[in-house]
C-alpha cells in the first residue's frame, strides 16, 4: 500500500503553502464560476406539469411553497424499479433537516422528483425513513424535458447536454440523476439551471446548494448585485 512521503515539518510546511496557493486560486475561480452561473439567462416554463404527492396532484409552482426558488433533485427511481439508485440513496441519506431549514431561510425550497408512481415513492420513502418532500412525475413529460429519463421510443437520448444513447445499455428506457433550479416571479416559473453527472459531486452544504441558484447566497459581496431587495452580510447565518 502506497502512503504519503515522510518529510520534516519544514518540508511539510513548504509543500502545504504551495498547495494553499493552488487552493486559494481554485476558490477564486469557483467564486467567478458561481457568478457566471447566476448570470445565465432563464427560460419561462409554459408547459403544465402535474405531479403526484402525499396530498394529491400538485403543479410545479406548488412545489415552491412560499419560496421564490426551488431546487429539485432528480432521483433515479423508475416505474418498474424496486429501489432508488445507490448514488441517489447516498445523497438523500446525507440530507439533514437543517439543509431544508437553512435553504428556506434563503427563500429556497427543496424537493425530490422521480418518474416512478407515487405509491412506489411512498413505499421507498417510508422504508428508508426519508423526510424530504418527494413527488412523482409519472405520466408527465417532466423527466424527459429535463434529460433525466432516456427513452429511445420518444427520441429522448440526451443527458448532460449531449446525446448519450449508450446509457440505455440495450434497454429501451433508463433513468438518470441530476439537479434543476427554478425561480418564481409572480405567476411565472422559470428554469435557471440544471447539472448532471459529476456536476453534482460538490454538493453537500447549504451554500453549495444555493450556489446553483439564480439568487445565490443572497449576500452583499456576491455578483451580480441587486438580485434581492435586502442582501445579507457575508457569513453562514441562516435565520
Amino acid at each position: 500500500m502506497a502512503l504519503p512521503d515522510v518529510a520534516s515539518s519544514g518540508e511539510w510546511r513548504k509543500a502545504r503553502l504551495e498547495l494553499l496557493a493552488h487552493e486559494k486560486e481554485l476558490t477564486r475561480h469557483q467564486t467567478a464560476i458561481n457568478a457566471e452561473r447566476r448570470r445565465l439567462p432563464m427560460v419561462r416554463i409554459d408547459k403544465k406539469y402535474v405531479f403526484e404527492g402525499p396530498d394529491g396532484p400538485v403543479e410545479l409552482k406548488d412545489l415552491f411553497g412560499d419560496s421564490r426558488q426551488l431546487i429539485i433533485q432528480h432521483v433515479m427511481l423508475g416505474h418498474d424499479w424496486d429501489d432508488a439508485c445507490p448514488g441517489c440513496t447516498a445523497g438523500i441519506d446525507e440530507l439533514a433537516p437543517g439543509h431544508l431549514r437553512h435553504l428556506s431561510s434563503r427563500d429556497t425550497a427543496f424537493a425530490l422528483v422521480s418518474r416512478a408512481p407515487f405509491a412506489k415513492i411512498a413505499e421507498v420513502k417510508e422504508r428508508k425513513g426519508w423526510f424530504t418532500p418527494w413527488y412523482s412525475a409519472y405520466g408527465t413529460d417532466f423527466n424527459y424535458d429535463f434529460q433525466v429519463s432516456l427513452d429511445e421510443s420518444r427520441g429522448q437520448v440526451e443527458y448532460n447536454y449531449r446525446a448519450e444513447p449508450g446509457l440505455l445499455g440495450g434497454d429501451r428506457s433508463s433513468e438518470m440523476s441530476g439537479m434543476s433550479c427554478f425561480l418564481r416571479d409572480g405567476a411565472n416559473v422559470f428554469h435557471t439551471y440544471s447539472t448532471y453527472a459529476r456536476g453534482t459531486e460538490f454538493l453537500g452544504n447549504t451554500y453549495t446548494f444555493l450556489d446553483m441558484t439564480a439568487l445565490g447566497r443572497q449576500e452583499d459581496w456576491e455578483e451580480p448585485k441587486d438580485r434581492v431587495a435586502e442582501p445579507r452580510p457575508a457569513g453562514p447565518v441562516f435565520l
